[in-house]
């Protein structure tokens, strides 16, 4: 999303962003980070009228809202009326005062993390948590975003809604016009936490050097010892090659000598895995976005199950689903899942994971955008998170990350027979069909 960097200078023209208006979002949800997600929930636990929000968002989806002008404590945008004449469109949040913002900068200094996650337009849950802990609601809450608009309405209209919806898609892209809607602008949050950050390093030196403006400077180290230290000082050894194809382990000898109960088979298979295993883990060490990268979840017994089974065609499945006090035919769906999206599509198949509140609504309202022409929508039963369709051996379920998954019945229960889509009436082509694939590598 381009931002007009016309009022980068200092002062008044600072304090106000004016954003592009995004191309029309058909197809896909408005808010793709959490925090996005909660600024809408916002708007949808504090609207009255349903209706209102269903025809803003229809606006907002449709591309209708202006470049959206965001400055402490407002964000405005035109948005075309009923009769397409331009009516201006506000939403208020409350300014953050002087000692909250003392208090909201503290808690980011407090965390290099917090300060490097805002620097690459992120926003970690836990400065969230943080600010709160400190008595700041930094995102907005129900009752938080008030309405204005030249339409005359009390409470959020249509034209309010769509530039509501819309902003979420500006927080998406950027996390500072929160901040800029709570009262500072980004230069003026990062010169801040730079002066205090300079100040905490002063305090914390061995040296015991005085904050700035005491009198004393910081202590530093002499150029001269430097160079001399870095002459004496080894050199850091060399970085290791990237790896490629993990090496096949070679067979292994002596089964008559293995001892009784040993399977040299099955020991074979979980030695190549973990080779293969070690080969990737050390080429995305190496990889240049291993340093911002969060580590992995670690595995249930039964995710590496069906992981070992997908990624090991000679892997016994009878030994596996047994192992995990689960059938054969359970574990080969899960591997056709697995096939389509490792331990994402797995919890969808096995409806393991808990939709935050409001999401199951979202995906209603997603799928009614999905066929505009309500003749052309078809009859589909909602549970939970799947949605079936009537009279079809088809179904829809909603995934954590807001997308669609297909699955049909086959053999008396719901197999997965393709990738997520964005765009529901996808996902349900690819369910209806007679001819879909089971993924590369499925027996």
């Amino acid at each position: 999303m381009d931002r007009d960097d016309a009022g980068q200078g200092r002062g008044t023209a600072e304090r106000e962003r004016l954003y592009a208006p995004p191309p029309p979002a058909q197809g896909q949800g408005f808010a793709r980070t959490w925090w996005g997600r909660t600024w809408l929930q916002a708007l949808e636990d504090t609207a009255l009228d349903g209706k209102q929000l269903k025809r803003g968002r229809a606006l907002a989806r449709q591309g209708a809202v202006g470049a959206v002008s965001v400055r402490p404590g407002r964000i405005t945008a035109v948005v075309p009326g009923s009769d397409r004449s331009p009516l201006r469109a506000d939403v208020l949040l409350r300014e953050l005062d002087a000692d909250e913002w003392d208090r909201l900068l503290d808690v980011v200094v407090a965390q290099a993390g917090h300060i490097a996650a805002l620097l690459d337009r992120d926003m970690p849950p836990r400065l969230v948590e943080d600010a709160a802990d400190a008595g700041l609601d930094l995102l907005p809450g129900i009752g938080d975003l008030d309405a204005e608009c030249a339409c005359g309405a009390w409470d959020h209209c249509p034209h309010t809604t769509a530039l509501s919806y819309q902003m979420a898609r500006v927080l998406d892209e950027d996390p500072f016009a929160l901040l800029l809607l709570r009262g500072r602008a980004e230069r003026e949050v990062l010169e801040a936490l730079q002066e205090r950050s300079t100040a905490r390093a002063a305090r914390e030196s061995p040296g015991g050097a005085e904050a700035p403006g005491t009198g004393a400077e910081p202590a530093g180290v002499e150029a001269a010892e430097a160079f001399v230290l870095g002459a004496l000082l080894p050199p850091l050894p060399p970085q290791p090659t990237p790896v490629g194809e993990a090496p096949r382990v070679p067979a292994l000898e002596g089964a008559d000598s293995a001892g009784p109960g040993v399977d040299v088979e099955a020991l074979e298979l979980l030695a190549q895995d973990a080779a293969a295993r070690a080969g990737r883990l050390l080429a995305e060490a190496l990889s240049a976005e291993h340093a911002d990268a969060a580590p992995p979840r670690t595995l249930t017994a039964w995710e590496d199950a069906v992981r070992f089974a997908a990624t090991h065609p000679r892997a016994m499945l009878d030994r596996l689903a047994e192992g995990c006090g689960r059938g054969v035919e359970d574990l080969r769906r899960a591997v056709r899942a697995w096939g389509f999206g490792g331990a994402q599509a797995l919890a969808v198949l096995e409806e393991s994971w808990n939709p935050p509140p409001g999401a199951v609504e979202r995906a209603r309202d997603l799928l009614e955008d999905s066929w505009p022409q309500e003749e052309a929508r078809p009859a589909l039963r909602a549970a939970g998170t799947c949605w079936t369709a009537v009279g079809a051996e088809a179904q829809l379920r909603y995934g954590p990350d807001g997308r669609w998954w297909p699955f049909r019945r086959q053999r008396g229960a719901w197999w997965p027979v393709g990738r997520p889509e964005r765009d529901a009436a996808v996902a349900l082509a690819a369910a209806l069909a007679d001819d879909a694939e089971p993924p590369a590598g499925e027996d």
